[in-house]
């Protein structure tokens, strides 16, 4: 060959065998990348925690951890309570649970037909009494009957056992109704439940696993914790369900009391005075009372005179020396 050319040529080839050695790394990293992120996977990552976590409470001695610190390591977060409910607001299918109950108040014409009554109302809701009391109390020398029931009819028939419980009495005193979503409260029990449910099975597994009697012991403890939580929680879901299917209904019933009718009221005469006799004391205290009037009346114009005599007598002088002057000058 050439020498012109030789060395274009062995440049080529170099720049060729660098470009295919930059391509396949690049697909070898990759590929490790691609295996990385599947063996890192959120499956293999718990998968990974469980078995790390069983090591760690399987291992005794004074520093391995106990397996209540392993167990919420091993809770799915997907699921967790925390984690949003795949149903549009209701408990079970998207089917709200809502606990209802009322309170009525009714005035009864016959306390004893209506308690008759009630309990056919009961009877043919579905429901049944959950409690019930009857008394007595005296009216105008008699005995009166009250009576005040609590009944359960399912959730379908509230409405219609009010509106049948109204029609008892002559009269609705007072009538309330309320309701209660739990609907959200029931949601995050289930949501508990399962994870509960998820940690006692992982905590079995442990137990199989156990090579101590000191190990078996202690998970034996945190199962019993479980276990404990889960029948709290499967409890409290079977009140609220249970509270949600029958709706309470408190019923009052009071007799109708006989009206009093108010006395119609008496005119009272009025009374003639009769004439009064003739009575020497009294005209003699008249005339008593009398003469002691003129005398202080006498008394007082003798003190006027006194006080006025003085001003009054320079007006009589001037007067007496007019007249006197007067008739000088008209003799007779």
């Amino acid at each position: 060959m050439d020498k012109r050319f030789r060395i274009p040529v062995l440049f080529l080839a170099l720049f060729g065998t660098l470009l295919a050695g930059c391509a396949v790394r690049g697909l070898a990293t990759q590929a490790r990348s691609d295996m990385l992120f599947s063996n890192n996977s959120p499956a293999t990552q718990s998968g990974e925690l469980s078995q790390g976590a069983g090591r760690s409470s399987l291992a005794g001695g004074k520093g391995a951890a106990p397996a209540a610190t392993a167990a919420p390591a091993l809770i799915d977060e997907s699921t967790g309570p925390g984690a949003p409910s795949t149903g549009s607001g209701g408990a079970s299918g998207g089917v709200p649970l809502i606990i209802k109950q009322g309170q009525i108040h009714l005035l009864v014409k016959d306390t004893d037909q209506a308690i008759d009554r009630l309990t056919q109302i009961t009877s043919d809701s579905g429901g049944y009494i959950v409690s019930n009391r009857v008394w007595f109390e005296p009216f105008r020398e008699e005995n009166y009957k009250y009576a005040s029931y609590t009944i359960a009819v399912p959730v379908d028939q509230f409405e219609n056992a009010l509106r049948r419980l109204r029609d008892l009495g002559i009269r609705v005193v007072d009538e309330s109704a309320s309701g209660q979503d739990v609907s959200e409260e029931y949601v995050d029990l289930q949501s508990r439940l399962n994870n509960l449910e998820a940690t006692r099975d992982r905590i079995r597994g442990f137990l199989d696993q156990a090579t101590t009697t000191d190990e078996s012991l202690r998970i034996n403890q945190e199962l019993s914790d479980i276990e404990d939580q889960i029948e709290k929680v499967k409890g409290r879901m079977n009140y609220l369900s249970s509270r949600a299917a029958f709706s309470t209904i408190a019923v009052q019933l009071d007799p109708q009391l006989p009206t009093i009718a108010s006395p119609t009221p008496t005119p009272t005469p009025t009374p003639t005075p009769a004439p009064a006799g003739w009575d020497p004391g009294k005209t003699f205290e008249h005339a008593g009372g009398l003469a002691t009037q003129v005398a202080q009346f006498l008394v007082d114009a003798a003190i006027y005179l006194v006080v006025w005599v003085p001003f009054a007598l320079p007006i009589l002088i001037v007067w007496g020396i007019y007249k006197i002057a007067t008739r000088k000058k008209n003799p007779a």
